[in-house]
């Protein structure tokens, strides 16, 4: 997982909190009449349907990428079985390494 990934990951858990905060304000606020408010309310509602819109589309085209990567994995896996078994095995024996040094 590079930065941007990572990057992206820190954005949508942030954006998640701002639109539950702001579901709790709009629920809050929700007895307050006035016609400041209620356009306040609006603006809000606005904001958070298309922040949810965007979230999705970068949790979609995250999604593509993690099937994309997989596909890749499974391809190369197929078209090279002794290799993967070779990184596999080599892989374990070093984890096995460092667990049994504790």
């Amino acid at each position: 997982m590079d930065s941007t990934d990572i990057s992206r990951d820190k954005l949508v858990a942030d954006m998640k909190i701002v639109i539950a905060d702001a579901e709790e304000l709009l629920r809050a606020t929700a007895g307050q009449a006035g016609e400041k408010v209620i356009a306040a309310r609006a603006k809000i509602q606005d904001s958070m349907d298309a922040a949810r819109i965007k979230l999705a589309q970068v949790s979609d085209a995250s999604a593509e990428r993690a099937k994309a990567a997989a596909r890749a994995t499974d391809d190369y896996v197929h078209e090279h079985p002794w290799h993967a078994v070779g990184i596999a095995a080599l892989v374990g024996l070093v984890l096995g390494t460092l667990i049994s040094r504790r």
